[in-house]
């Protein structure tokens, strides 16, 4: 698992490749210690090269989320392939993030 971010004007993209389990949910929580350090306001994460991500990952990026928001953070999860979407739908966390397809940093608000 990898993670590269990139500054795009005042967002800050995250394309996460690989899966987000087990055994990389602590690397992605750590990754994005510094993100919520410095208090980043809009983050969108690219999931176009994940393709699984189980209840631990969820349970990472809910945390990562919570964090976010006690700033007024924003954070977008884009290009989720239907695997992984399906997960988010069946969990009922599609209700939570904001989810989007494409190149949500043109579409941020």
């Amino acid at each position: 698992m990898q993670i590269d971010m990139r500054e795009e004007a005042d967002i800050t993209v995250c394309r996460i490749k690989g899966d987000v389990d087990i055994n990389s949910s602590p690397n992605v929580r750590k990754f994005f210690e510094n993100i919520i350090k410095e208090k980043k306001k809009k983050v969108v994460v690219d999931f176009s090269e994940v393709n699984y991500v189980d209840s631990s990952g969820l349970a990472t990026l809910v945390e990562i989320l919570k964090k976010m928001r006690v700033y007024g953070g924003k954070l977008k999860m884009a290009n989720l392939s239907e695997r992984v979407l399906g997960l988010f739908e069946i969990t009922k966390l599609d209700k939570l993030f904001d989810i989007v397809n494409g190149e949500a940093v043109k579409n941020f608000e």
